[in-house]
């Protein structure tokens, strides 16, 4: 199957869905939009390097994530995040701090989300219940998918053809210790840059000045056996919950 044609039945899929009387409809979602917006600074196009070293990070702030259960707060590790766009795709920098790396999974497209990681998801057209969702682990190993979310039963695609513009960027650096699994660290930096290309046949991408997209970010850490997370915005029943997402505006 030729990469078009893949592009075409996709299409399709999302007429399809747009067609469907079982989806969460615009009315509800918009209701129950969080009040919860980032400003997306607008960026020339840069190295991904995994340590947030270009200058062009300056222009982005900060976005503090909060640690999901609040009663059993871990002061010792946190997580925060840049986000940047440029006229290609857009950018993403994690910072977390950490007492060692708890992830032994050494490819692309594995279950990260069992070890420690941080993930990323947009949801650019909220007449659609689909969106793309990004995950890299500390040892820089990456999932990129595209799902479906009718009334909580998810579809997941991966890319196909995933090769030339449509792939990342990305890199990790890890701080006071080895990129190795079990390794006593003190922290790691993730920065990624995902192409519009990869993204499409989303709707409403690539983003102008103006555009609102919504979105959440996530960290889980897994240090002595514990499960610990980090969210922007706190969502109800997993991390899926989309109508619970913060919104991305773009300068």
């Amino acid at each position: 199957m030729s990469m078009k044609t893949n592009v075409f039945l996709f299409t399709i899929i999302l007429l399809m869905l747009q067609a469907c009387g079982s989806q969460p409809s615009v009315e509800t979602i918009n209701q129950d939009t969080p009040e919860a917006v980032y400003t997306v600074a607008k960026s020339d196009d840069f190295t991904v390097t995994g340590d947030g070293s270009s200058q062009n990070w300056e222009k982005a702030k900060w976005m503090q994530l909060t640690q999901r259960r609040p009663a059993e707060v871990d002061n010792d590790r946190s997580a925060k995040l840049k986000f940047l766009y440029s006229e290609t795709g857009i950018y993403c920098l994690f910072d977390c701090s950490d007492k060692k790396i708890t992830a032994t999974m050494e490819a692309d497209f594995s279950d990260l989300w069992t070890e420690d990681v941080v993930e990323a998801f947009f949801w650019t057209d909220e007449a659609l219940p689909v969106y793309f969702e990004y995950e890299i682990s500390p040892l820089n190993y990456e999932l990129p998918i595209l799902i479906s979310n009718q009334e909580w039963e998810l579809l997941r695609w991966q890319p196909f053809h995933y090769d030339e513009n449509r792939q990342t960027q990305h890199a990790v650096t890890v701080r006071g210790g080895e990129q190795k699994p079990h390794a006593e660290i003190t922290g790691w930096t993730a920065e990624f840059f995902i192409p519009y290309k990869l993204l499409f046949p989303l709707n409403n991408v690539p983003p102008k000045s103006g555009t609102k997209w919504r979105a959440n970010f996530y960290r889980i850490d897994y240090d002595d056996a514990r499960y610990t997370s980090w969210s922007w915005q706190l969502t109800e029943r997993n991390f899926h919950d989309y109508s619970k997402f913060g919104t991305l505006l773009f300068e």
